[in-house]
């Protein structure tokens, strides 16, 4: 393959240069992506980009995350009651949820590479909004867990390729405010759950439907009508976009280009490829920095309002009370990820939510005589858990370069970590109502693999980039061009991981 030699040694083969539009990058002597597209302004296209891609997303997965826990709203206005369910059947019936959620993360991520992403992502939103609509009218335990294994099955795919998608957008610097933003809509759909869950619980009685079925017959009609909006409006990957002038896609792909190297978007995903990715031990050990906080994420997005009703609260007040510590969560959330992007640091701000969670639970955990010091501790743990999740996932997904690997690493944390969904609706039994004893301490113990999981992660990428500039002063790698660097993704030896 001919090649062409840049003035700094550097190589890009013909193909690369034709897709990265980097014909003036061979003649400029630097190649800094600002040089070569004199006439784009980078801070108005990241404003563009701000206002098409992570406002549309948070619409996506506010209501993702809506109709996955409104059934703990649906359960404090008599859905148990109503349903004859006894013993941990209500936990039975949300475990299922999880089971095609983790199996279908990889292959689902591999089907958005094939579709465009406003037209699989607003395809899974109607799915997921019909299903909860069709959940108000189920009879019995049978048809609850029915519905709950196919919201499994269609929203499986939802959260990661969201995430996929905001990282072939962003550099890695400016990356962790719109992750955090992004993945506060859990925290709204918290919050605007229990404010909706009280308005709703009020119709109890209307047209002959408990207040528990309007839950989700509302809350999913919504989703319905909200995913034909969204069809529209959810942008595909940048050089697919018609927002952008030609010169600013190519922008676009050049800037990313510089910070993680070769995209690979146009290279098939397959199973060789994916088995591949996982080589690296990084990629086990993401799974295990998510799985630790999804324990105590899910418990908390589960049983907060059976908690709170536990403190001796009515069915209203209890919604009313689940959402300040739900508000909370997303102030501290965009806080952390303001100053993280401003210092550049990652695992001193997971360390310093964690340690904010782990507090909350730990009060939970010791005190059951004093409510307004309960109430308190939920806070701590809402605020400490869901500050620290976009920290983590942000960090494991922009560290990873090129389409491929963020395509499975990102698929393979969500979906492994969701593995402790399954733990965590098992661990708050109705048995052990109102202390939740195991619950807490489990919660605990899961909080403790995750720093263990973030402190290994983080002393391994930081050897690894003073071994690459050990490397780099001994000229290990000189012989491979500029092309076949890029080639190479995050395992490039010029590359730096953010710590």
């Amino acid at each position: 393959m001919t090649c062409l030699r840049l003035p700094q040694e550097r190589v890009v083969s013909p193909d690369v240069e034709k897709e990265y539009n980097l014909a003036p990058y061979v003649k400029a002597e630097g190649g800094d992506y600002k040089q070569r597209f004199p006439n784009v302004n980078e801070a108005k296209v990241v404003r563009k980009i701000d206002m098409r891609v992570v406002p549309v997303l948070c619409i996506l997965y506010l209501l993702a995350f809506l109709d996955r826990v409104n059934i703990s709203n649906a359960a404090v206005f008599g859905l148990k009651r109503d349903l004859k369910l006894g013993g941990n059947e209500f936990n039975t019936a949300l475990v299922v949820f999880f089971a095609p959620y983790v199996l279908f993360e990889i292959p689902s991520n591999a089907l958005l590479k094939h579709f465009k992403p406003h037209v699989w992502l607003s395809l899974c939103m109607f799915l997921f909004g019909l299903i909860t609509l069709l959940q108000g009218f189920t009879q019995n335990l049978g048809g609850l867990i029915a519905c709950r294994f196919f919201l499994g099955v269609v929203e499986s795919g939802v959260f990661p390729a969201c995430f996929y998608l905001i990282a072939m957008w962003y550099k890695r610097s400016e990356a962790q405010k719109r992750y955090s933003f992004f993945f506060s809509s859990t925290t709204l759909a918290g919050g605007f759950g229990g404010l909706l869950a009280s308005a709703i619980g009020k119709m109890d009685g209307m047209r002959g439907y408990s207040g528990w079925r309007w839950i989700f017959i509302l809350e999913g009609t919504l989703t319905c009508v909200v995913s034909f909006i969204l069809y529209f409006a959810i942008a595909d990957f940048p050089e697919e976009v018609t927002w952008l002038s030609q010169d600013e896609k190519d922008f676009v792909k050049a800037r990313l280009y510089e910070d993680v190297g070769h995209s690979k978007r146009h290279e098939p995903l397959t199973p060789k490829s994916v088995l591949e990715v996982f080589k690296d031990w990084k990629i086990i050990v993401g799974g295990f920095m998510y799985l630790g906080l999804i324990v105590p994420a899910y418990g908390y997005a589960y049983f907060a309002p059976t908690i709170i009703q536990s403190l001796g609260y009515g069915a209203i007040r209890t919604q009313l009370l689940s959402v300040p510590p739900w508000a909370c969560a997303f102030a501290l959330a965009m806080l952390s990820a303001t100053f993280s992007d401003w210092l550049r640091m990652r695992y001193v701000f997971v360390l310093a939510t964690t340690a904010v969670s782990i507090t909350g639970f730990i009060i939970l955990l010791v005190v059951h005589d004093n409510r307004h010091l309960q109430y308190a501790a939920l806070f701590l743990a809402a605020m400490g858990t869901y500050s620290a999740m976009p920290i983590i996932v942000c960090w494991f997904n922009t560290n990873l370069g090129g389409h491929h690997r963020r395509a499975v690493g990102t698929a393979f944390q969500v979906g492994f970590g969701n593995i402790g969904g399954i733990i965590a609706v098992f661990s708050f039994l109705a048995k052990d109502a109102p202390k939740y004893i195991p619950g807490y301490s489990i919660a605990i113990a899961f909080i403790a693999i995750s720093l263990v999981a973030n402190t290994v992660y983080f002393l391994g990428v930081s050897w690894e980039n003073r071994r690459r500039d050990r490397q780099a002063a001994d000229g290990v790698h000189a012989h491979l061009s500029e092309d076949e660097k890029k080639r190479m993704g995050d395992l490039n030896p010029d590359y730096r991981y953010f710590t």
